[in-house]
């Protein structure tokens, strides 16, 4: 996907190609900037594709028109990241949780506000909660009501676009709680974005981690995490906090500042900063290629 940008074509996403299993969680990792949130949007057709598919139980979604994607859409729904701004501070609880259902004409007015009851209390909050506004609510709770919007309709895939990284740390575990619990209670699939290896490894099945537009390594979590192939993963591991004095690891400090996304470097878009990086690095960009059994790398010497 490319953007026009001071007389520069910007590839926000390049040649970036994955797959979610129904009922899992894939979980996207990558320093702000990489394309984590345009890839979400993408999927959603918020952001429309300059080329390639994005296929949805069979359905190219790039190929719809505005009233096509209308049915589409009730299957896929997105939790942003921030609760304060997500959330139109003039409507209601109950207004706020039930428009989905009103947009899509689900039910009388009596069974969606029964639903909506329903919805409060599937995420932890009070039905008593219904006729207040979001500025009455703190930011965890906030975040409950954006949830129980998310899943008012059923979806079958949800974007959580950093759902937590605006919350306080103790209130992060009790909403990836909550929306681990949800998934298995209502079986959703997630694809979960965040800057955070650590948080997205607590949720996901499967990681993907991004890099200036590209995607250059995916594979299970305990082999992203206990077996980190590309040099990039290896410096965002190695900068998550360990509790346990002994276990301390050695922390990768990257040099350099991130590439421009106008005039991305030759080869592989990493090497200004790789601590690894050969000469070869600087002019052939390497494939992504499957190094274990579902472990794909793009990397030269991983």
């Amino acid at each position: 996907m490319g953007g026009r940008h001071q007389g520069g074509t910007v590839r926000a996403l390049d040649g970036v190609s994955f797959s979610v299993e129904p009922g899992e969680t894939f979980g996207l990792v990558g320093e702000s900037g990489c394309g984590k949130s345009t890839l979400g949007l993408t999927v959603l057709q918020l952001y429309r594709p300059t080329a390639g598919k994005v296929l949805f139980e069979g359905q190219n979604l790039a190929g719809l028109t505005e009233q096509q994607l209308k049915p589409v859409r009730k299957k896929l729904q997105m939790i942003f990241q921030d609760p304060y701004a997500s959330l139109d501070p003039r409507m209601t609880v109950g207004g706020i949780v039930q428009e989905p259902l009103d947009i899509h004409r689900i039910g009388d007015r009596e069974e969606r506000r029964a639903r909506v009851r329903e919805l409060l209390g599937l995420v932890g909050l009070n039905e008593n909660h219904i006729d207040r506004y979001p500025h009455e609510f703190s930011g965890g709770q906030r975040q409950r009501i954006g949830i129980a919007r998310a899943i008012a309709l059923n979806p079958r895939l949800v974007i959580c676009d950093e759902p937590v990284s605006a919350l306080d740390v103790s209130i992060q575990v009790q909403v990836l709680n909550l929306l681990r619990d949800l998934q298995q209670n209502f079986k959703l699939t997630y694809l979960f974005i965040a800057h955070n290896l650590a948080v997205v490894a607590h949720i996901s099945d499967r990681i993907g981690v991004m890099y200036l537009g590209k995607l250059i390594e995916t594979g299970p979590t305990a082999a992203i995490t206990d077996h980190p192939r590309h040099p990039y993963t290896q410096s965002l591991l190695s900068a998550v906090p360990e509790i346990d004095r002994r276990r301390q690891k050695k922390r990768i400090q990257l040099t350099g500042d991130v590439p421009s996304p106008v005039t991305p470097p030759s080869g592989c878009r990493f090497h200004p900063r790789c601590p690894i990086a050969k000469p070869n690095c600087t002019e052939q960009e390497p494939p992504l290629e499957q190094k274990e059994s579902g472990h794909w790398v793009a990397c030269h010497y991983a």
